[in-house]
């Protein structure tokens, strides 16, 4: 995924559209919410964790899919416009979670780790 381009392909849409005055932090922030919201919506009252939901017939469900896509495009758009590298925003995230969950006491562990007796 070339997030760069995508951003671009965003702000190209949105300068098209003079949406700019629009897309303030708070104001996607919002939508991304919003979109997260339509996602967990496919699944709620669902009695198997969500995977009849998400996979019909072996593939992704279209609605999720197109919900996934919308939550990327948000998150993606609040990036450029926050100026965050969404790559190493990731990157550090992962490295500080393998501090923070080491193996030797979160394998198998559901309960969070400030939560359990050490």
């Amino acid at each position: 995924m070339n997030i760069d381009e995508i951003a671009r392909q965003l702000q190209d849409f949105a300068d098209a559209r003079d949406w700019n005055q629009f897309h303030t932090p708070k104001n996607v922030a919002m939508a991304l919410s919003v979109e997260a919201s339509e996602l967990m919506e496919l699944f709620q009252w669902s009695n198997t964790g969500g995977t009849e939901e998400a996979v019909k017939n072996n593939e992704p469900d279209p609605a999720v899919v197109k919900e996934v896509a919308d939550v990327m495009i948000y998150l993606i758009r609040f990036c450029d416009i926050t100026g965050i590298d969404l790559e190493e925003a990731v990157l550090s995230k992962i490295r500080e979670n393998s501090e923070k969950y080491p193996v030797k006491l979160a394998k198998g562990n559901a309960i969070k780790y400030n939560r359990r007796e050490q």
